[in-house]
């Protein structure tokens, strides 16, 4: 049955709108498409497809081809096009170029004239950019896109369409994520029957793992714009670089049971926002309610979604100087929903109202279309002069250990607009001396504040909001905190920076491209016995990963050694050319340029000091073949993360296997199975979903030489009394005396307990606290961790890491008899490295443990307390996590 057929059968008569129906007050030209002409619906009527998106704005730009450009950005990884339209008119279509060039012009002022950037500022239109569904499941804003379009091509003695045409350029990306609508689509038609139905309980509302908000790899692209991992994050981020919108809108729903929620945020506001930013946000916000008012619409402001974290797409924007807003409707979740209330929303409702805030946005921008470039342009204009006296004037990438982590973070500021130089020779800057290799990244520029929140190490919340969270945990009440408080890239990547007094002088060097080639390379490649690749670099881990697909024969040594001069660290890759095929030097030559790796021939393999090549500290790796725990009960982020990771960022196979299956089916082919973090939601328990047979399935084939590597809560599971494959324990939170009563201590509580007196609210609020509670949830800080150098899974794995603490899970260490800790948090004055951390939860997890190597017969288990995999942004854990996948195995004792 097609998809036309269903939606006739199914949508009451009420649902076929037109648009003045939807937006009532307007006329609209009758020659101009119609949504019953191109898709075959009213609007409003169906959820338009991601096929349906793209076939609607084509039918626009054929109708108005002197009015409308359609613009693609970027492919999704399962081969759709993302495309973005630009609305203006045919005057302004017809000179797109100069009017992006006058926008590069107001936005890189440092290289142009002053008379060059005031005449673009007396041309340039109003630029409003609105992106609509970054979440697949969250619906209406792509509908609503669309009939925003076709009211500002086909309204009729419309004053704000009409002034729009004159003074603006519209930006619509209508689909931000495509793969992730079509996911919802299908699961939601699979559930239609004869009518929609109202309840939430119905199939058509109750999306299966992994649901549509996310990607095909699972990313929450709404999260992906500090890291920029997925192809349709990069290509927005350098289609807004293009245009530096002045005004973007993230158009985002909500649970149903939600009005409508525009700016102005909730506090607190990240500090590098201008204040003329937030000033215009309440402009926004002011006319928005005109509208919502007009038609009888609820809305509300400042509660939940703040402007603090900047790794949104809508606020992002905001640190090239654009106003950017995150709009949120309550979601229909399919094209009718009962509320908890009993009113009855439907899916044309939402799409209506969406459009409302759309127009009321683009009518904003075209009215203060000179404040706002007058606003961007001064903020584009101050790059470092708005830095305070010890603020830095500029940062120093210099050339280290990890190599490869460094040219990713100065190749990722660049992807961010950033400009970053590259040193081919020495030079002293920044009060250090650099060698080539390293990087510049000049203060005085433009992305100043960006640069800010990128690489400073902290940003602080405002005293009085923190204040205010102490007083709601003190009542037993959650924290406000929206998103993660910590995500300086330096310490997510374990790269290390210097901040300089003055802007480094910069005359003469290259600027880095975003998609700069990695440079790796062989050297002494007429070398007689082996080629070596230092360890300690993740391009080094990308090297092993190819070498092990190509069955090279590769060891990797635990320690760290010398040889002809030069200190090979732990984690090194020694490729013998004995052992090798003749074509080895050819083939490392290839990987070395498409990995980054940088290989050293020797002569010989005499070390003069550190293990030899034949001492058991460096052993033969083996191909190990690795499955992932798919589906429910895992959570859909953290399971795609990590697939991401060993797949995409180091290219190496994994299969998925769905979790239940893991119960009964036959394990011994894989060397490495992987559970990533849980749930602990509506999908189910880990321990539900396999049962005591999955345990002792997994368990056995632990026993007969597999490596089991859990995250997070997956660890929770593997370290609970009744699996016990971990001898570690969830921890309650610590109190400050060990006071248990009755049944905490095994006892029968009696019936009377003996009488006590409050003499003030101290003691009310001690008496009321429960005897055993789990830590207060940290909604995400970095910690510090340090590792066991002595360990073999320590080998290439920097000294110190920084780990993100989310929620409230800390661990009890195991005994020497049990196992090992490789990795813990450091003591409780310095284990707090970046972002907000509860005074008691840092106290208790210091010296707790970050990874656990248990040993099992054969086998061993490898438990994180805490995800590595997180967004795919903390790549400084990458050398331990890539070690529990392709070395461990090596240290098992399987038969083969």
């Amino acid at each position: 049955m097609n998809r036309l057929l269903i939606a006739l059968l199914a949508l009451p008569a009420l649902l076929q709108a037109q648009p003045s129906a939807l937006l009532p007050g307007f006329d609209y030209d009758p020659a101009a498409p119609s949504f019953e002409q191109v898709l075959g619906h009213a609007p409003g009527a169906q959820i338009s497809s991601p096929e349906q998106l793209r076939q609607w704005f084509e039918a626009l730009a054929a109708h108005y081809p002197d009015r409308v450009r359609i613009v693609p950005y970027a492919t999704s990884w399962q081969g759709r096009e993302l495309f973005y339209a630009i609305i203006g008119s045919a005057a302004r279509i017809a000179e797109l170029d100069a009017i992006r060039a006058d926008i590069q012009a107001i936005a890189r002022p440092q290289r142009h004239a002053t008379a060059r950037v005031e005449q673009a500022l007396q041309r340039v239109p109003a630029t409003v950019w609105i992106a609509a569904s970054v979440h697949g499941n969250e619906i209406s804003p792509a509908d609503a896109a669309m009939l925003a379009a076709w009211h500002l091509l086909a309204a009729r003695d419309d004053e704000l369409a009409q002034r729009a045409e004159a003074d603006a350029l519209v930006f619509i990306n209508p689909l931000q994520n495509p793969d992730g609508r079509a996911r919802f689509l299908h699961h939601f038609e699979a559930g239609l029957g004869l009518e929609p139905a109202a309840s939430r309980l119905a199939a058509e509302h109750d999306e299966p793992w992994p649901s549509g908000r996310v990607n095909h790899y699972l990313f929450d692209l709404n999260r992906d714009w500090l890291a920029m991992t997925q192809p349709e994050t990069r290509g927005h981020v350098s289609a807004l670089l293009d245009w530096f919108p002045l005004v973007f809108v993230d158009a985002h729903e909500m649970g149903s049971d939600s009005s409508f929620f525009f700016a102005p945020e909730a506090v607190p506001y990240n500090p590098l926002l201008a204040g003329g930013q937030r000033d215009s946000l309440a402009l926004f916000g002011a006319n928005n309610v005109r509208w919502f008012d007009r038609y009888g619409y609820q809305y509300f402001t400042r509660e939940v979604f703040d402007a603090f974290y900047p790794g949104y797409g809508a606020s992002w924007p905001s640190y090239y100087g654009a106003v950017a807003m995150t709009y949120e409707q309550g979601s229909a979740r399919g094209l009718v929903m009962r509320l908890a209330n009993g009113e009855t929303m439907h899916y044309a409702d939402t799409v209506a109202e969406y459009l409302a805030a759309m127009l009321a946005t683009i009518e904003t921008a075209t009215a203060q279309r000179e404040r706002l470039w007058r606003d961007f342009a001064a903020y584009r204009r101050e790059g470092s002069a708005a830095a305070g006296s010890d603020d830095p004037r500029g940062w120093a990438i210099p050339a280290q250990t990890d190599q490869g982590g460094a040219d990713h973070l100065a190749t990722l500021l660049a992807r961010h607009g950033a400009e970053v130089f590259r040193l081919e020779s020495e030079r002293r800057s920044c009060g250090v001396s650099l060698a080539a290799g390293s990087y510049l990244v000049p203060g005085d520029q433009p992305d100043y504040r960006k640069l800010r929140v990128l690489l400073d190490r902290d940003v602080q919340m405002d005293a009085n909001f923190i204040a205010e969270q102490e007083r709601r945990r003190a009542k037993g009440l959650p924290d406000e905190i929206y998103d993660v408080t910590a995500w300086s890239l330096p310490l997510m990547f374990n790269i290390d920076t210097v901040e300089c007094a003055r802007v480094p002088e910069v005359d003469g060097l290259v600027a880095v491209a975003p998609d700069a080639p990695p440079p790796g390379r062989v050297e002494r490649p007429d070398a007689r016995v082996a080629f070596i690749a230092p360890g300690g670099s993740r391009a080094t881990l990308r090297l092993l990963a190819a070498a092990l697909q190509r069955e090279l024969v590769v060891q990797s040594a635990e320690q760290g050694f010398t040889l002809e001069g030069r200190e090979f660290p732990s984690g090194s890759l020694i490729f013998a050319r004995g052992s090798n095929p003749d074509s080895l030097l050819a083939q490392l030559r290839e990987l070395a340029g498409q990995t980054g790796a940088v290989l050293y021939g020797v002569d010989s393999s005499q070390v003069s000091q550190g293990p030899d090549f034949g001492s058991g500290k460096v052993r033969r790796l083996i191909q190990p073949r690795i499955a992932l725990a798919w589906d429910a009960p895992g959570d859909v982020n953290s399971a795609g993360a990590l697939r991401f990771i060993i797949e995409r960022q180091f290219g190496y196979p994994v299969v998925p296997i769905r979790s239940a299956t893991l119960a009964a089916a036959d394990l011994n082919r894989f060397d490495v199975i992987v559970l990533a973090d849980q749930s602990g939601r509506r999908d189910g328990s880990l321990a539900a979903t396999l049962g005591s047979s999955g345990r002792d399935n997994l368990a056995e084939w632990v026993g007969n030489g597999g490596v089991l590597v859990t995250l997070a809560g997956a660890t929770e599971w593997a370290a609970h009394p009744e699996v016990d494959l971990l001898a570690t324990r969830v921890e309650y939170a610590a109190r400050s005396d060990d006071a248990a009563s009755g049944e905490a201590n095994g006892e029968p509580e009696p019936a009377r307990v003996t009488g006590t007196v409050l003499e003030s609210a101290q003691d009310l609020a001690a008496a009321v606290e429960p005897e055993q509670t789990a830590p207060d949830s940290v909604a995400g800080a970095l910690l510090r961790a340090v590792v066991d150098p002595d360990h073999w899974l320590s080998q290439g794995v920097a000294d110190e890491l920084a780990v993100l603490v989310r929620g409230n899970r800390i661990f009890r260490p195991l005994t020497l008899d049990q196992g090992s800790t490789v990795a813990r948090f450091v003591d409780a004055e310095g284990v707090a490295a970046s972002g907000h951390l509860w005074d008691e939860n840092r106290r208790q997890l210091a010296f707790k443990p970050f990874v656990m190597v248990q040993p099992h017969e054969r086998g061993m288990v490898i438990g994180f307390s805490e995800d590595p995999a997180v967004r795919a942004y903390l790549d400084g854990l990458n050398a331990l996590l890539i070690n529990a996948l392709l070395v461990a195995p090596s240290y098992s004792g399987k038969l083969r």
